[in-house]
C-alpha cells in the first residue's frame, strides 16, 4: 500500500509519548507524500487503544492483541511486525529510539533487507540525484548527528523499502492533528505469524522501577557544564531550580567529570528536552549538547566566554562567572517571590 507506518509502544495500557511524537511527524510526512498514516500496536488488552492514536492523525490502526504479546518479547513482536510489513508493504516505517525500538527495529530491517538509520533527530522528504544521473523523488531524509556529533549526516535509502528509522525521544513535537478524525481499525491475525519457536523465551519475573530522575517533561531546566568547576558548585543550580520550580540538567562534560548523575545529561548521548525556559550555566554549547536542547522556547546562557557557541543560539547571553551570576539570581528571586 506504500503508506507510512509507526510502531506504537504500549506499556500498562498507555501509548508511549515517543510514539505520539512519531505519529505527529508521520502525519506531516504522509500529507507531503499524499499517502495514509498507519499505526501498528502490539500487546494485550488493547481495546480502545485506537482512540489515543486517532487525534494524532492515524488513518488506520493495526491492532495485534494477544496474551502472548505482553509484555514485550523480541521474537513474537518481531514476527508480527515483519509479517504485517510484508503484507502491507509500507514505504516508510518509524520506531522510537527506546530500548524496545532499538531491539525491534534492527531485527525487522534485517529480515526485510531494508536497512535502518538509528537515533534520528529529524526527518524530511526530498529528492536525490546520484553520480550516475539517476533521479529519485520523495525519499525520506534520515537526519542524525555523526562522528561524535561533530557533523549532521543526512542518510537516504533509494533502493530498499521500507525506509526505516528510529527516532530519539523528545526531538519531535507531540501535537494533535487539526484535521483528525476516527479512522479504520484492522485486527491482526496473530496466529498467522507466531510459531512455537517465538515463544521459547519466558519471563519468569518482571520488575520495573520509575525513573528517579526525569527532566524531560520539566518546563524549566537549569543545566550546568564543565564550567561549573565542581560537584559542590553544582548545588547552586539545585537552589535556583527549587526557586523557579524547575529541574537540573547537565552537559556530558559535567557528567563525565562526576559533577552530577548521567540521568540529567542533555544532548546527543543524553535526553532531548523542549522546556519553556533553558538556562545554560557554564556550558560551551558544542553540537553534542545543543542537539538535545536547541528547540527550547527560550534559552539563557551564563558564560564568561563571549565567543562560546551556546551564545549563538541563546535568546539572552549573560557574560560573567556563573558562581557570581547564579547566586545573584537566587537572591533576586527570593526577594521578589515573597
Amino acid at each position: 500500500m506504500n503508506n507510512i507506518f509507526v510502531y506504537c509502544e504500549v506499556e500498562d495500557g498507555k501509548v508511549a509519548d515517543v510514539s505520539l511524537e512519531l505519529l505527529t511527524k508521520g502525519r506531516s510526512l504522509a500529507d507531503r507524500l499524499s499517502c495514509k498514516l498507519e499505526a501498528l500496536v502490539i500487546g494485550h488488552n488493547l481495546s480502545g487503544i485506537e482512540k489515543e492514536l486517532y487525534p494524532y492523525g492515524a488513518d488506520i490502526v493495526h491492532i495485534a492483541d494477544d496474551a502472548r504479546l505482553a509484555p514485550y518479547l523480541t521474537l513474537p513482536h518481531s514476527s508480527v511486525t515483519i509479517g504485517v510489513f510484508e503484507e502491507e508493504k509500507p514505504q516508510i516505517a518509524l520506531f522510537g529510539a527506546t530500548p524496545v525500538g532499538r531491539d525491534l527495529g534492527p531485527r525487522v530491517s534485517s529480515a526485510l533487507h531494508s536497512g535502518l538509520t538509528a537515533d534520528c533527530t529529524s526527518l524530511e522528504i526530498g529528492d536525490h540525484k546520484d553520480t550516475k544521473g539517476n533521479e529519485y523523488k520523495d525519499l525520506l531524509y534520515q537526519i542524525r548527528p555523526a562522528f561524535g556529533g561533530n557533523i549532521i549526516a543526512t542518510i537516504i535509502n533509494p533502493d530498499c523499502r521500507p525506509q526505516m528509522a528510529t527516532v530519539r525521544e523528545g526531538v519531535m513535537k507531540k501535537e494533535p492533528y487539526a484535521k483528525a478524525k476516527e479512522g479504520e481499525v484492522k485486527k491482526v491475525d496473530v496466529s498467522k505469524y507466531l510459531s512455537d519457536a517465538d515463544m521459547v523465551v519466558k519471563i519468569i519475573e518482571r520488575h520495573m522501577e520509575e525513573r528517579k530522575i526525569d527532566i524531560k517533561g520539566s518546563p524549566i531546566i537549569i543545566s550546568g557544564g564543565y564550567g561549573m568547576g565542581s560537584k559542590e558548585n553544582f548545588k547552586v543550580l539545585f537552589d535556583l531550580a527549587a526557586i523557579l520550580g524547575g529541574k537540573v540538567g547537565a552537559s556530558r562534560a559535567a557528567v563525565d567529570a562526576g559533577f552530577t548523575d548521567h540521568a540529567r545529561q542533555v544532548g546527543q548521548t543524553g535526553v532531548t528536552v523542549r522546556p519553556k525556559l533553558y538556562i545554560a550555566c557554564g556550558i560551551s554549547g558544542q553540537i553534542q549538547h545543543t542537539a538535545g536542547m536547541d528547540q527550547s522556547a527560550m534559552i539563557i546562557s551564563i558564560n564568561n566566554d563571549p565567543n562560546a557557541p551556546i551564545n549563538q543560539i541563546a535568546d539572552y547571553a549573560i557574560l560573567g562567572d556563573v558562581m557570581d551570576v547564579v547566586p545573584k539570581m537566587i537572591k533576586y528571586y527570593k526577594k521578589n517571590s515573597k
